[in-house]
């Protein structure tokens, strides 16, 4: 979270074109959409921050039952999730903005090579909250100056999924999409692939319309989940997801469910890329968003010789990073036991005498899935 005020100084200096012009007769929700717009956002919206308090009490009946597993932060944080006014007072209008990473082909083309790793499309290029978070500040500096130049003061603080903001219902209200039954973002435009950003604002700027819920009797993102983590639309287990186990969890992952991880070694696009309103979907234009070669299906033999130093080495710049090597080493030798390749066995072994304990076993259990 980062907190920008009039008089905060940027290193990087705003585009020539942003100069803040005289009291002007457009609106500013519009000069802040032109600025979304040159930083390369594809969607825009505005919120109310008390837009989202169906979507607060549901986050509590959800924490209630125990479904954020072991992400105790979840629970800490709930009260300011529930309603972004009491992590801010002061707080007016939520800017939401959304840029695409759609992939270039299915990301699930990898889960047939049994001796590759499947990693979640948004994870196989740079880490996004260092391509968002810089564009944020940005646009927050240009609308505070033009802001002060109508002789409106204000104060704004931008989020990129790390801060306790519910960022999808608030996305939701502003219009850029829908929670469709997976819980994820769904645009008509865009289809399933959206990063979220936020600039909260003291400023009253007026709110878009929200988009209706489109996804009618259509059930294809859960029945797409390997590890049925859906117990009803709209609602997802964190418990039985292949996202949180890959990334979250930090213990042993439960035996039942690790069959059905088949080679996913970090997050799960199933649900994502399941939904039919990816036929309007296309590729994103960020470059630093695109996929590198070297992540779209890497050898299982590679990734599981890593020490910290070379899995540090291996994704820089990556959110594959904040899973740490041990976890990641962890979700290889579950996705080696899955392969039914025996000449990965030796790999494996190695492994055995592995200083993490959590590694330790799931080596023992890939060397007993392979014989």
């Amino acid at each position: 979270m980062t907190v920008l005020r009039e008089n905060h100084r940027s290193r990087t200096p705003a585009p020539a074109d942003r100069s803040p012009a005289p009291a002007s007769s457009v609106p500013l929700e519009d000069v802040a959409r032109r600025f979304a717009l040159d930083e390369g956002f594809d969607a825009f919206g505005i919120a109310a921050p008390d837009a989202i308090e169906p979507a607060g009490a549901r986050l509590k009946a959800w924490v209630a039952d125990g479904a954020h597993g072991d992400m105790g932060w979840m629970a800490d944080t709930l009260e300011r999730r529930a309603d972004p006014r009491t992590l801010w007072p002061d707080i007016r209008s939520v800017i939401m903005l959304g840029l695409n990473y759609g992939p270039a082909q299915d990301p699930r083309a990898v889960l047939a090579q049994r001796t590759k790793g499947a990693i979640s499309a948004y994870a196989r290029a740079e880490d996004y909250h260092e391509v968002i978070k810089p564009r944020l500040k940005r646009i927050a500096r240009a609308l505070l100056a033009e802001a002060k130049a109508r002789g409106v003061a204000a104060d704004v603080k931008v989020f990129v999924d790390t801060a306790p903001l519910m960022e999808k219902p608030l996305a939701a209200a502003a219009g850029l999409g829908w929670q469709g039954k997976h819980t994820n973002l769904v645009s008509r435009d865009l289809g399933s692939w959206l990063f979220l950003g936020a600039i909260a604002t003291t400023l009253e700027l007026a709110p878009t319309a929200p988009e209706r819920d489109h996804c009618g009797s259509c059930r294809a993102c859960l029945d797409a989940c390997p590890t049925a983590a859906f117990p009803a639309p709209y609602v997802i287990d964190a418990r039985r997801c292949i996202s949180y186990l890959t990334i979250e969890h930090k213990g042993s992952i439960p035996l039942e469910l690790r069959p059905l991880m088949g080679n996913r070694i970090y997050g799960c696009d199933d649900c994502l890329a399941a939904c039919p309103w990816n036929k309007f979907a296309v590729a994103g234009r960020e470059a630093k968003l695109a996929a590198r070669a070297e992540n779209d299906a890497p050898d299982l033999a590679e990734l599981v010789t890593l020490d910290d130093a070379a899995f540090r080495a291996r994704f820089p710049k990556s959110a594959i990073k904040r899973v740490g090597r041990d976890r990641f080493v962890r979700n290889v030798l579950i996705a080696i036991g899955n392969s039914g390749d025996a000449g990965l066995r030796g790999l494996v072994e190695a492994r055995l005498g592995d200083e993490a304990e959590v590694v330790r076993e799931a080596a023992g259990w890939a060397l007993g899935r392979l014989g």
